[in-house]
């Protein structure tokens, strides 16, 4: 039992030493982090989407390249502006 709980805990600080500065606001490398998984899951849908309205992979795939990299970085801006809007 004592195991069960330690673990955990260990973990999450080992974790929150990456995403926490030590003021415990979310740093940059979460912020960069959440975008780009944020992007993938964006993109696949983007690509499925475009492939269903065009029936054409090529298509599909040029539209999610695009889109990947601007909303990417529109995201990380909008997440750092929420985070020093949150920090007050």
């Amino acid at each position: 039992m004592f195991q069960q709980i330690i673990e955990p805990m260990i973990f999450d600080q080992t974790v929150k030493k990456w995403f926490v500065d030590d003021k415990g606001k979310d740093t940059k490398r979460k912020s960069v982090l959440k975008s780009v998984s944020w992007r993938l899951v964006g993109t696949i849908d983007t690509m499925v989407i475009s492939y269903l309205i065009t029936g054409q992979i090529k298509t599909a795939l040029s539209i999610g390249s695009i889109e990947v990299v601007s909303k990417m970085v529109l995201y990380y801006f909008h997440e750092r502006a929420w985070a020093k809007i949150t920090d007050r």
